[in-house]
């Protein structure tokens, strides 16, 4: 009887023991689970993929090109001294220049440009400046006109759509739209060459 008060201590003391290992397991556990929650949320694995609330809008060119397209024709002897095409023949190689004049009525731009394939020239123009909104617009201030052509029998200059006084430019709602790029297409003539001696058309 005497040997109970330490048999008591000890099962005390082991009591102790498994209360206290029971409860450091539970605050591990916490532990581990606090920071696998932590690194899940880091790399954010366990957050759905959130979506723009608005569409991405695509970055605007920061200025839209001017562009004037266009075809030049060697017409024929059987219809020279009119502006028909009929059994006209595009001239490939032949080139044209572009000039445009400001409110002021001096020469803002000029350049030549060569046709390419079926007599089509594509006239960027490069540099072309707008000072003022509606006297420098290309439709008021450019025009088209013949320089030369590569054809040793159809080199004269005819005035078909006004291609030596200066060809206007039409708008006809034609435009070119690429990534972070748009230019604005304007047409002119078509125009055209002669031949130099075309024979004398009898009546």
């Amino acid at each position: 009887m005497e040997s109970s008060p330490h048999i008591f201590r000890a099962l005390h003391t082991s009591s102790k023991m498994k209360i206290c290992s029971q409860q450091t397991v539970a605050i591990l556990s916490l532990l581990f689970l606090t920071l696998t929650f932590s690194s899940v949320n880091a790399y954010g694995e366990s957050k759905p993929t959130e979506m723009p609330k608005y569409p991405v809008k695509k970055a605007s060119p920061e200025a839209i090109d001017v562009v004037v397209e266009g075809i030049v024709y060697c017409q024929s002897c059987n219809y020279t001294g009119t502006w028909s095409f009929n059994e006209a023949v595009p001239i490939s190689g032949a080139k044209i220049s572009v000039i445009c004049r400001n409110y002021r009525e001096r020469v803002s731009y000029y350049n030549v440009f060569t046709t390419a394939d079926g007599g089509y020239f594509y006239a960027n123009l490069k540099g072309y400046e707008m000072k003022h909104p509606l006297l420098d617009h290309p439709l008021q201030s450019c025009v088209v006109k013949l320089v030369s052509s590569p054809l040793d029998n159809c080199n004269a200059f005819s005035n078909v759509n006004y291609g030596i006084n200066g060809a206007g430019l039409r708008y006809e709602t034609k435009r070119l739209i690429r990534d972070n790029y748009e230019a604005v297409i304007y047409a002119a003539g078509p125009l055209a060459f002669k031949p130099d001696n075309c024979p004398l058309k009898q009546y």
